[in-house]
C-alpha cells in the first residue's frame, strides 16, 4: 500500500504578514489568498523492519532512523518531517511506526509560496489517511502551525497552513489566542480566468530564509515602531480592498492597490526588498504592469504582477531578459487531497 497526498501552494494577494504574532494578537490580521496549481506531495509506504526513512528525491536527501516514539530534533533538513512524526505519535498513536516518507515539491524551498507549511499539511494529510485520524481542515492547519511554530520554534505566520488545507480563494482573519476564521469567497469562473490571465508569476532564481525577515517584523511590533506598524495597518486594509475588487469584478483596480502597497511592504522590516527585486519591479512597471508584490515574507523567491489588457506578453518578455522565468499556473478550488493505493 502507498498512501498519497497533495496540498496546493498559495499566492498571498494582500495582507501578508498581518497573520504573524504579535501583530495579529494586538490588532487582528486579515489576509486574502488563493491556491494555485503547484503542489507539495507526501507519500507513505509502511515498512516491517523497524526503520523510518525520510526521502526528498529532488534534493537527493535521505534520512534513516530506527523506529522510536520520538526522533531527535537536530536543526537539520529533516526536522520538519521528524517534528510531524513526533507530534502524530504523541497525540494519536502512542507507539513507534515504521515506514518510508517520500516528499516532493513543484517549486523550490524558500520561494515565497508557503513551501514548508504546505508540505507540513501534505505530510499530516498522508498520516491522517494512513492512520484514519479524525482531522478536518481547521484541525490539520492548526496542528501544522503548532508543529512549526511551537514544537520546532520556526518563525512564521498562520496563513500558509490554512490555505493549503482549505484551498480556493479565502479571506482569512487572525486574532489572539490563535483564533483563525477562514471565509471562502464565491467568485465567478470568468473572473478567476481573467485574474489568472492578468496575474503573472515570476521566479527570480533566488531563495531566502523567511524566518530572519519575520523575526525582524516581530521585533518591530514588539518595540512599537510606529512606521512598521502603520505599514502593516495599510497592508491589512489592502486585503479588504482587493477582496472587494475581486468580488465586484473590478480587477484592474488590483494593480494600483498592489503598487501602493509596494512601499508599505518594504517598511514592515529590513531585507524584504533587494536591489534585484527593485530592478525586477521597475522592469515590469516599465513594460506595462500596473503593480506587483513579493510573494511571502520577501528577500527572494517569487514575485507576481498584475498586467492589464494584453500587457502580460510584454511584461513576460522583459522579465525573462533578467534571468528568471515566468511560472505557468492556474487558480485551484481544492485544498489538501489524500488517497491510497491497494
Amino acid at each position: 500500500m502507498i498512501v498519497r497526498s497533495k496540498a496546493p501552494f498559495r499566492l498571498g494577494l494582500a495582507g501578508g504578514g498581518t497573520d504573524v504574532s504579535p501583530y495579529s494578537d494586538l490588532y487582528g490580521g486579515c489576509i486574502l489568498n488563493a491556491t494555485i496549481s503547484l503542489y507539495a506531495y507526501a507519500n507513505i509506504e509502511p515498512r516491517n523492519d523497524n526503520k523510518i526513512v525520510f526521502r526528498i528525491p529532488q534534493n537527493d536527501e535521505e534520512y534513516v532512523f530506527d523506529s522510536a516514539l520520538e526522533l531527535p530534533i537536530l536543526n537539520d533538513k529533516a526536522d520538519l518531517m521528524k517534528g510531524i512524526y513526533n507530534r502524530v505519535v504523541k497525540d494519536f498513536i502512542c507507539k513507534p511506526l515504521s515506514f518510508t516518507l517520500t516528499c516532493a515539491l513543484e517549486v523550490p524551498f524558500g520561494s515565497g509560496l508557503g513551501t514548508s507549511s504546505t508540505l507540513a499539511v501534505a505530510i499530516l494529510g498522508a498520516y491522517a489517511e494512513w492512520l484514519t485520524l479524525p482531522l478536518g481542515e481547521y484541525d490539520l492547519a492548526y496542528l501544522a502551525y503548532l508543529i512549526e511554530r511551537a514544537d520546532l520554534k520556526q518563525a512564521g505566520g498562520k496563513q500558509d497552513q490554512y490555505a493549503a488545507a482549505f484551498g480556493g480563494f479565502n479571506f482569512m482573519e487572525f486574532y489572539s489566542d490563535d483564533k483563525v476564521i477562514v471565509n471562502p469567497l464565491r467568485i465567478r469562473n470568468e473572473t478567476i480566468n481573467e485574474l489568472s490571465n492578468n496575474m503573472l508569476l515570476y521566479y527570480t532564481n533566488t531563495g531566502r530564509n523567511s524566518g530572519d525577515i519575520i523575526e525582524k517584523q516581530q521585533k518591530n511590533v514588539k518595540e512599537q515602531k510606529a512606521k512598521s506598524i502603520e505599514a502593516m495597518h495599510q497592508i491589512k486594509n489592502q486585503a479588504y480592498e482587493i477582496k472587494e475588487a475581486v468580488l465586484k469584478n473590478n480587477l484592474d483596480e488590483i494593480g494600483h492597490i498592489l503598487h501602493r502597497g509596494w512601499t508599505y511592504k518594504k517598511e514592515m522590516a529590513d531585507g524584504i526588498s533587494t536591489p534585484l527585486f527593485e530592478e525586477i519591479y521597475n522592469t515590469a512597471i516599465n513594460a506595462g504592469s500596473s503593480g506587483g508584490k513579493i510573494s511571502g515574507a520577501g528577500g527572494g523567491g517569487y514575485v507576481f504582477f498584475y498586467c492589464p489588457g494584453n500587457t502580460r506578453f510584454a511584461v513576460s518578455k522583459a522579465l525573462e531578459s533578467l534571468g528568471g522565468r515566468v511560472q505557468q499556473y492556474s487558480f485551484t478550488k481544492k485544498g489538501l487531497e489524500t488517497w491510497h493505493t491497494k
